[in-house]
């Protein structure tokens, strides 16, 4: 007993041990990975590149003695009247309220969105004093937005934004929009009149009133204008013959680019006189010069007449397809177009023969900083092309306009909607800033990624959240100052950010505490910034006391220049000990740069994943021999995504569909007793059986009334979890996770089903069974046995044939041969017969 008390001691003892170890190698994992995933402030000689790199202070302290003055956030390394952490920090400067009705009533209070809320991490935490100051500078600023002007419309808020931000650090902007009721419309009608548009033409003519009063009803504050365009006059577009360039077709006008016949006004009736009294034209080619139109339409503001305060509309009406940039050039058109208003007074293109078509880019361009929404009203044919189109345009929208344009009215008050209803925020933010928006839109729920909210009506206030990140400093110090404009999608109205990132430290700039310019701390010879010194040309060294003129200031046995006593090595191997301080060696490549205090450091020996550093410059960045990794990414590499979002299937939060592992934000599938799992989440098992055996007697027994569960009751109380569905055909839909399953039944027939459980079970099985064609094995038999009887019949028969036929010859011969014979063959004349015969009288004549 004694014996087995201490076997199961020293056995308890042991797995301690082991789990303690286990514990001890998981903690020590997730400690490297966290010492990966932090920023590397180690390494950074100036202030500037200390704060350009996230969660990291720089100490000015005199004779600072530490190993870096770079340094965590935190980490108490530093005095704090010495530390330069500068925080990023946001002021409101004009905050109007939005107006909700067209009487200008405007939304304001707590609700309004109109608060900017700073990022969730630390750094967004400013001192006391600056947060003081910032609250009384909003509450002053909301003051002035609810005593703004009722008359002007507002409805984006806020209007204007100072904002101070560090790279790497994201900042949350609430950016709300109301559309007000009775915002003004400018609407401006351009056509196509070509021949084949003449019956729209005149359509059109009889609907001006009609359209008016629709848009009117939408909006008091409306305005109409009209224009039109056929093509070049030039070869191969039109005809250049004299008589064609008059009347290039019956009672047509000779063919021009652009026209624009009526600027924008309220008078309607000028509109339906404009478009009834216009002269259709012809071409020779099948597409149009549209795009010549749109772009003098956008460009000539003033000509046309848009409103600065308006939604602008411009219905392109045409039955044709489009020249664009390049296209100029089959006519001898080769100078770019320059996007320029060349309109003459009489509202005529000069130019539609000197510049090329403009390209879709431009026009994109054109649409996006003038805030216009382009509704392509074209006919059924060509449709399918300015869908196309739609998707190259912001703002844009195509829809079917009928033969002779009668639903033009109904076209253009849907198309409205559709565009009023919605809205969409954009930016001007260029590749050093990146503005990602997040929005519950009207749901109210928790917010998502999304740049566009639907289903909008007048007065309804949406609000956005604009996550603002800096991803990096501009080489260029002017562009650390940056104007960035968010405005919704359509609307002539911004919210103005001026940006200011904070890449250099203030005791880098003259004038400020920790400048000194020769500074005795620099021996005199250099500029003491930030508690370092900025030696002249003719020194150098930690404090400028080397003298680039004496040669004998080198010392390559200098103990500062090594990590402890018993190195032998300076500078690492990889600089030279210079008057006490390293210089670390330059590399052929610029962006290659060795650095630290030893010259310990580097930007180039980090793990590499896939022949890019640190898995590319999206992902992470290295910093002294180890990757600093991005948001979103983990891992040495930082090519591991830090979410396993990416391996649970849509609509599920199972990893991998529960048959298989999330390594690196990829599915790594298992193979069980079932069988071997694939696809992106390991959804799919061509070899698993799956539940067709456990479905296959309900759905024999459901759909076709046969199987085992054919008889009484049985497939009514056995099959209750499902009803199948059927179809004509049971085809797998690869976007879903369906299962095909295939039997045959007892008399052979083939069925066919599929089924998904994608939280329901849902049975999918082919109508009909397909089933061999039906075999009548006694008709067969009787057949073969018909066949056999008739074969020997007709042998019989063709056998009597010609045995008759053969007699019969035979005999013909034997005749012919006695009739050739000398004597007569009737008796032989030497014969007598044995016998005579006599008559008895008395019977004779009876």
């Amino acid at each position: 007993m004694i014996i087995e008390r201490n076997r199961r001691s020293q056995l308890a003892l042991l797995l301690v041990v082991v789990l303690a170890a286990i514990a001890g190698q998981t903690d020590g994992q997730k400690a490297a990975n966290l010492k990966v995933n932090q920023p590397t402030c180690s390494g950074k000689d100036k202030c500037s590149t200390c704060i350009q790199t996230e969660s990291c202070a720089w100490c000015m302290q005199p004779g600072f003695k530490g190993q870096s003055r770079c340094f965590q956030r935190g980490s108490n390394l530093c005095p704090d009247e010495f530390i330069s952490d500068p925080r990023s920090e946001a002021q409101i400067l004009l905050n109007k309220n939005l107006t909700l009705a067209s009487t200008g009533s405007a939304a304001g209070g707590a609700g309004g969105g109109a608060q900017i809320s700073g990022g969730s991490s630390s750094s967004y935490q400013a001192s006391s004093s600056s947060s003081s100051s910032s609250s009384s500078f909003y509450g002053s600023q909301y003051s002035a937005g609810m005593s703004s002007s009722s008359g002007e419309i507002v409805q984006i808020m806020p209007q204007s934004v100072s904002l101070k931000l560090r790279v790497n650090e994201k900042h949350n902007l609430k950016v709300s929009y109301s559309q007000a009721g009775g915002y003004p419309v400018d609407l401006y009608y351009l056509m196509d009149l070509s021949k084949s548009m003449e019956d729209d033409k005149e359509k059109l003519s009889t609907l001006g009133d009609e359209l008016s009063k629709t848009m009117t009803s939408i909006t008091s504050n409306f305005q109409i204008g009209f224009g039109s365009f056929v093509d070049k006059v030039l070869m191969p577009y039109v005809s250049t013959i004299k008589k064609n360039l008059n009347e290039p077709c019956e009672n047509c006008s000779a063919p021009y680019g652009y026209q624009n016949a009526m600027a924008l006004s309220t008078d309607t009736y000028k509109f339906s006189r404009e478009v009834k009294s216009a002269k259709v034209s012809g071409n020779l080619d099948a597409p149009e010069g549209g795009f010549d139109a749109i772009m003098q339409a956008i460009a000539c503001r003033q000509q046309i007449g848009w409103r600065e305060q308006a939604r602008r509309l411009l219905v392109f009406s045409t039955d044709a397809g489009f020249h664009y940039a390049g296209d100029g050039k089959l006519g001898g058109v080769i100078a770019p177009n320059d996007g320029e208003c060349h309109l003459s007074p009489s509202g005529d293109y000069t130019h539609s023969t000197e510049q090329d078509y403009p390209s879709i880019s431009q026009i994109n361009q054109k649409v996006k900083d003038n805030a216009i929404n382009i509704i392509f009203a074209v006919t059924a044919s060509q449709h399918s092309v300015y869908e196309k189109l739609v998707r190259q345009i912001q703002g844009s929208s195509a829809a079917i306009l009928s033969s002779d344009s009668s639903n033009v009215v109904d076209l253009v008050k849907g198309e409205y909607d559709k565009i009023s209803s919605s809205v969409e925020m954009k930016d001007n933010a260029g590749g050093d800033v990146k503005i990602t928006y997040f929005s519950s839109c009207l749901n109210g729920g928790p917010e998502v990624q999304t740049t566009k909210c639907d289903n909008l009506t007048a007065g309804q206030q949406v609000s956005f959240t604009a996550q603002i990140q800096v991803l990096k400093c501009p080489e260029n110090p002017k562009d650390w100052k940056q104007t960035i404009n968010i405005s919704p999608v359509g609307i002539n109205e911004t919210m103005q950010i001026h940006l200011e990132m904070l890449c250099a430290c203030d005791c880098e700039k003259k004038g400020t505490a920790g400048y000194e310019e020769h500074s005795k701390s620099c021996s005199t010879h250099g500029t003491s910034m930030c508690g370092i010194c900025d030696c002249d040309d003719n020194h150098f060294g930690n404090i400028c006391e080397c003298s680039a003129t004496d040669v004998n200031s080198t010392n390559g046995s200098d103990a500062s220049c090594r990590a402890d006593s018993n190195s032998t090595t300076d500078c690492s191997g990889r600089g030279n000990c210079v008057c006490g301080a390293c210089e670390c060696f330059k590399r052929t490549n610029p962006e290659e740069v060795i650095s630290g205090r030893l010259c310990e450091c580097d930007n180039f020996s980090c793990e590499r994943n896939k022949n890019q550093l640190c898995s590319g410059p999206d992902h992470g960045t290295c910093d002294c021999g180890s990757c600093v990794c991005k948001e979103g990414w983990t891992g040495s590499s930082c090519a591991c995504q830090a979410s396993n979002a990416t391996c649970m299937p849509p609509g599920s939060d199972e990893i991998c569909s529960g048959h298989g592992t999330c390594e690196c934000g990829v599915c790594k599938c298992t193979v069980n007793e079932q069988g071997r799992f694939s696809g992106r989440h390991c959804e799919k098992c061509p070899t698993c059986s799956g539940r067709c055996q456990e479905l296959k007697d309900c759905v024999q027994c459901q759909m076709y009334k046969t199987g085992v569960l054919k008889n009484g009751n049985d497939c009514a109380n056995n099959c209750t979890s499902f009803t199948p569905f059927g179809v004509e055909k049971v085809e797998i839909d690869e976007h879903k996770d369906e299962q095909m399953c295939t039997f045959f039944d007892e008399d052979d027939c083939k069925f066919m089903f599929k089924y998904s459980e994608q939280g329901n079970l849902v049975v999918h099985a082919q109508e009909e069974k397909e089933c061999p064609p039906k075999v009548f094995m006694l008709g067969i038999v009787l057949g073969v046995i018909a066949a056999i009887v008739l074969v020997g019949l007709a042998i019989l028969l063709l056998w009597k044939l010609l045995t008759t036929i053969h007699d019969r010859r035979e005999f013909a011969r034997f005749e012919k041969e006695r009739m050739n014979a000398k004597w007569d063959t009737g008796e032989n004349p030497i014969y007598k017969q044995a016998t005579s015969t006599f008559k008895n009288p008395m019977y004779a004549g009876k």
